[in-house]
């Protein structure tokens, strides 16, 4: 039995390939395989976007698998990530079907554009990344890609090799003296895929729904019954929709992110377990710890609540859907995604002001929230005397107006003979 296919049959020659490159099993077999199966020069790039892996040690095997010094790119992201992808997501407070936070969806689009930008740096004819062909990242890599450099070539080893399993990705590596270190310990039985906004478990006992996953499965969270028996309260400053300083110490979008990562997780915030439908067609099982995104997302929407107009806060809710799915399904640098960003972005003008978020075994509750462009008007909402500032005696026109077709179509049905 072949080990792999080989390149497709009648495929132009390859000569250098930039390799979304972790060092990890599934991406060093992937380097050797190119450069066996095509005979190309790979370029390695491995971005850091808050996963806490330690980056270096992917030089050393990537220098040990033949790859040139020069061509070994190793970069730190997690400003980027965070300010360009992360803060503009949470605008919209996208929620794909009505649960998941995004946070493996929205690292793609940055993987894309630094494949795509440095294959144009260093002349490659082609991009590689190690998605499986029953993902959804495949998707989106190679959706970024081609919005970003439409000829573009892009390899996917595991929609052309026969390495099907962990044994035969393990065998290929004995086979070519292919180092794959040993973790000491029990291995996880899950998939795990971790960034600076959450980190996702997969696979193994979780592809049986009634499962459920067992506590030391969660890495960055504290159990909600383990988390402190006091409330930790955080005061959260708004500029333009975006969270510019907490505890009034003013911090960038990767360090508001990282702070309340470091306070959600100590309170046992952001654990969720979800079936969501992939877009290809399947459904999956996965859980995810999420506690600085589940934090900013339910201060977004108290500061917005008192300084958004009704309807633009209408209409941003029904477009948030497709928002997230356009992001989950890949579709990050299309024009749709990008017009509705430009409406997203233009409503978050008057979202100034403060939030203060109570943190509490799991729960993240709203304890104030304030403005100087509030448009919550006491004199109109009290029970008390409100000094002439709202006539009651309006509303009997109101409703009368609203009730006019309503009126009119029960008598037209009561008129109507019965049988």
């Amino acid at each position: 039995m072949s080990t792999t296919r080989g390149a497709p049959a009648g495929a132009a020659p390859v000569s250098r390939v930039v390799l979304a490159y972790s060092g990890g099993l599934d991406t060093s077999i992937i380097l050797h395989w190119l450069q066996e199966t095509y005979g190309c020069t790979v370029v390695t790039f491995t971005a850091d976007i808050g996963q806490g892996d330690e980056l270096e040690p992917a030089r050393a095997k990537a220098l040990a698998m033949g790859v040139a010094p020069a061509d070994i790119f190793i970069e730190d992201l997690r400003e980027e990530f965070a300010r360009d992808f992360v803060f503009p997501m949470f605008r919209a407070n996208a929620l794909y079907e009505g649960e998941y936070l995004l946070g493996t969806s929205i690292a793609r689009p940055l993987i894309a554009k630094r494949l795509v930008e440095i294959a144009t740096e260093t002349g490659a004819d082609a991009i590689s990344h190690g998605a499986t062909g029953k993902g959804n990242d495949q998707v989106r890599f190679e959706l970024g890609a081609y919005a970003l450099k439409p000829d573009i070539r892009v390899i996917a080893p595991w929609r052309e090799w026969d390495l099907g399993s962990r044994e035969s990705l393990m065998a290929y590596a004995a086979t070519h003296g292919i180092p794959i270190e040993r973790k000491r310990g029990t291995e996880s039985p899950f998939s795990m895929d971790a960034n600076m906004l959450h980190i996702s478990y997969e696979g193994g006992p979780l592809e049986d729904p009634w499962y459920e996953p067992p506590a030391e499965m969660w890495l960055w969270s504290v159990s909600p019954q383990l988390a402190p028996n006091e409330p930790t309260y955080v005061d959260l400053t708004f500029a333009a929709g975006d969270i510019v300083a907490v505890d009034g110490r003013p911090m960038t979008p990767g360090q508001v992110l990282a702070t309340l990562n470091s306070l959600g997780a100590a309170n046992g915030v952001g654990r969720i377990d979800i079936v969501e439908n992939r877009y290809v067609g399947m459904k999956s099982r996965g859980a995810y710890e999420t506690p600085g995104g589940t934090i900013m997302l339910r201060a977004h929407r108290a500061i917005e609540s008192i300084t958004l107009d009704r309807e633009m806060a209408h209409l941003k809710d029904e477009l948030m859907p497709r928002y997230a799915e356009l992001i989950y399904n890949g579709y990050w640098w299309s024009p749709e995604r990008r017009m509705l960003q430009t409406a997203i972005d233009y409503s978050q003008a008057s979202v100034n002001g403060e939030v203060r978020v109570r943190l509490y075994k799991g729960n993240v509750d709203i304890a104030g929230r304030r403005s100087d462009e509030s448009l919550f008007d006491y004199r109109t909402v009290t029970f008390e005397e409100d000094e002439g500032a709202y006539d009651q005696a309006d509303a009997t026109g109101f409703i009368a107006l609203h009730a006019l077709r309503l009126r009119n179509l029960a008598l037209k049905q009561a008129q109507r003979p019965s049988g």
